[in-house]
């Protein structure tokens, strides 16, 4: 059985990654359903959420079906990073995740995200401090390190389990690869076998499939896969690598009438979530990626993504099941 503090995950759990702009309520509303163990909120800026910046402070809104849920911060000032621990904490989530991978300009060349892989005694130090505040378990998601010449993600993991954090999840790139080219799990794995090392490791990158999840799980012997880009569209893969680690088969993929029922549940959520308006306009991102591999799907997309009118989604929808009932889809 794999904890995080006293948070009783499985015997392998699969955790859904925070991404930024995609696993918002509604997303992970469908990927539960889809036999996600552990899910985050998207990453949250200590600026703004110490600042009550409004999109800051929606993104603390969690709810009691998705438990066990993190909350994700990320910033580059100690006392600010102190004070959204404290206010994330009272937002009564399972645990709290500190970001020391995100490698995007706007996060790491203001020296939060990956940018603390330069300076670990500042890491250490930030996440100590959220560590003694905090009333429930830390824990941090980081990659290998800045680029090839400085991975130091062993050095990290001893230090950051030495001050309390109660799980690490790691990325198999460098901060230079951005997502470039192939994660290499082989630190993940050096890590995890390391004697020092009590606290689960969770390995996240380039799993996209049942089978590469159990390549990653009995090669690297790593406590759980972290899942963020292949769920995009497809939270049906949860479901599908735990019903490949228990029977060695794959379960048939989700049929178009699959596809097009949780994309109309996932809109209906994101409408409830935030407005009509926005929950429309924020599908758009979605509806490529639910319906991936579909041929000639080029003209239904336009339409998708230009209208605003909730029945006239429901229509194309509609039409898509009903043209696409007898393909099947990648």
């Amino acid at each position: 059985m794999v904890k995080i503090g006293t948070i009783e995950l499985g015997d392998f759990p699969l955790l859904l990654a925070p991404m930024e702009d995609v696993s918002d309520p509604p997303f992970r509303a469908v990927c539960k359903k889809n036999g996600a163990d552990l899910m985050y909120t998207e990453f949250i800026s200590s600026e703004g959420l110490i600042r009550d910046a409004a999109k800051s402070v929606q993104k603390l809104d969690i709810f009691e079906y998705e438990r066990p849920i993190g909350i994700q911060l990320f910033g580059s000032d100690i006392d600010s990073m102190r004070e959204a621990g404290r206010i994330a904490d009272n937002a009564k989530p399972d645990l709290i995740d500190i970001n020391y991978g995100c490698p995007v300009r706007q996060v790491a060349c203001k020296g939060a995200g990956a940018a603390l892989l330069q300076d670990i005694p500042k890491m250490v130090e930030m996440t100590s401090e959220i560590v003694k505040i905090a009333t429930r378990p830390v824990t941090v998601k980081t990659r290998l390190g800045w680029d090839d010449n400085t991975k130091n993600v062993v050095e990290v993991a001893e230090r950051l389990q030495d001050i309390g954090i109660s799980a690490l999840t790691i990325h198999g790139r460098t901060r230079s690869q951005m997502y470039k080219g192939d994660a290499d799990w082989t630190l993940i794995g050096d890590i995890k076998n390391n004697s020092r090392i009590k606290i689960p490791i969770f390995g996240n990158g380039d799993v996209d499939s049942p089978e590469k999840a159990k390549i990653m799980r009995d090669r690297y012997g790593i406590d759980g896969i972290m899942i963020g880009r292949a769920s995009i569209g497809y939270p049906w893969i949860f479901n599908e690598i735990k019903h490949f680690f228990k029977t060695g088969e794959r379960l048939d993929p989700p049929t178009i009438t699959d596809r097009v029922n949780v994309c109309k549940e996932h809109l209906d959520f994101s409408m409830r979530w935030k407005s009509n308006h926005a929950g429309i306009v924020e599908m758009r991102r979605h509806y490529t990626n639910y319906f991936k591999g579909l041929p000639n799907f080029k003209d239904y997309r336009l339409k998708l993504v230009t209208t605003y009118s909730y029945d006239e989604i429901i229509t194309i929808l509609n039409k898509v099941e009903k043209q696409y009932s007898q393909i099947e889809v990648a």
